[in-house]
């Protein structure tokens, strides 16, 4: 096998952009125990073989970059995030954030940024789209709103089912079932943004393929359990989201993170700091109903995955106050913190995420024939979740990402 390897290796003018990756232990993202002392090898982009260095052949002119004493994961798959200009794609990678699924109101330059990042020669994140947040009256409204993103080819269909805690009037049920009866129809996914157990159900018998946020407002029961696992239905539980409602109360203590100052937008901080927002978020209702929302979607998380449910790692990271890239580290840390182990939290922002979002061919795992998309820790991710945040460097396609 070996020699058959190198063979096809070296047949082709390919041989030429050979990379290989020495020395670390490898987290390939399929759930297998580490490999010490691994070898992964990358052409033109792609993984050739990954495991232990006495099992990959290394053909002569290879690219070699020694990584003695580090940990490679897979680059992390954020599921629900927004990316609003293609300079907050390098922000997500030099993060390990390697691909970010947009849900909503991406312009025309994030479509581009999609379209040309099948290439062996990529080094931010990739990315995907809904394009607009479908909002509509009526129900032939809805449907003509979701031919008009199929056009577009989106890759999801983003629904809002949500009254912002009595504050808005939410999508009506005879407005989305027909939303996601013309997605269907139309061999498109939807995702629906929701908040209430009791949208949860209709939602998922309507159809809905991804629920985009935690369910918040009560203890997930058999009954959504059954029908998430029926449909075999992905769940997002945007744990940050409900943490950038209220924690600006006062100053977070990773304001003066080293690792949280070296790439995020520094231009928020100062308004975020402003003691008289502080106040009025100290003041505000709906911010202390959103602490207590989060203390309902973190038992939730721990239910639906101990319960089966595939659970993606998301943030909704890209509106003010919400930190592109950051964010999905402190994610995966409180999902621990809910109960996952931090294997279950790191395969849920990679393998598990990919499966959600159906780019497992290319993306989640560093196995052949997948993007060379990882991550090198100088610190194992499975002893600690937090050692995420301990990055040595970010690679896409095989690419160093510059940070």
């Amino acid at each position: 096998m070996r020699l058959l390897l190198l063979s096809l290796l070296l047949s082709t003018p390919a041989a030429a952009q050979l990379r290989a990756f020495t020395g670390a232990t490898l987290l390939d993202g399929t759930g297998g125990a580490p490999v010490a002392n691994a070898t992964l090898l990358l052409r033109e982009g792609r993984v050739v073989a990954a495991g232990p260095a006495a099992r990959v052949t290394i053909p002569p002119g290879t690219e070699r970059t020694e990584l003695k004493g580090k940990f490679i994961i897979p680059g992390l798959i954020n599921a629900h995030g927004h990316v609003s200009a293609v300079r907050q794609l390098n922000s997500y990678a030099q993060y390990g954030v390697t691909t970010v699924f947009s849900l909503g109101d991406e312009p025309e330059e994030v479509f581009g940024a999609r379209g040309a990042q099948e290439v062996p020669t990529l080094n931010r994140s990739r990315v995907f789209v809904s394009g607009p947040v479908l909002n509509a009256p009526t129900p032939d409204e809805g449907r003509a709103k979701v031919a008009a993103l199929a056009s577009q080819r989106t890759d999801f269909v983003k629904i809002r089912v949500d009254d912002n805690l009595g504050t808005a009037t939410k999508m009506s049920p005879d407005v989305y079932r027909a939303v996601i009866d013309e997605a269907h129809k139309r061999q498109m996914r939807v995702a629906a943004h929701l908040f209430y157990l009791a949208d949860a159900k209709d939602l998922l018998t309507a159809g809905a393929d991804l629920v985009a946020h935690s369910i918040r407002d009560a203890e997930a029961d058999a009954e959504v359990i059954a029908q998430l696992k029926r449909r075999n239905t992905c769940v997002v539980p945007t744990l940050m989201r409900e943490v950038s409602t209220f924690v600006y109360e006062t100053t977070p203590d990773w304001f003066s993170d080293p690792l949280f100052l070296a790439h995020p937008d520094q231009a928020q901080v100062p308004g975020l700091k402003d003691p008289a927002r502080q106040e009025a978020m100290r003041k505000s209702t709906s911010a202390q109903r959103y602490k207590v929302a989060l203390q309902v979607a973190s038992r939730n998380v721990k239910t639906l995955h101990d319960a089966g449910v595939r659970v993606a790692m998301g943030t909704d990271t890209g509106p003010a106050g919400r930190f592109q890239g950051y964010f999905e580290l402190m994610e995966l840390e409180l999902m621990v913190k809910a109960g996952l182990t931090p294997a279950q939290a790191l395969a849920s922002a990679t393998r598990v995420a990919a499966e959600c979002m159906s780019v497992e061919r290319d993306l989640g795992t560093l196995t052949p024939g997948r993007w060379g998309d990882f991550v090198v820790l100088d610190a194992d991710p499975l002893t600690n979740i937090s050692n995420v945040r301990k990055i040595s460097s970010v690679w896409i396609a095989g690419n160093r990402v510059p940070r």
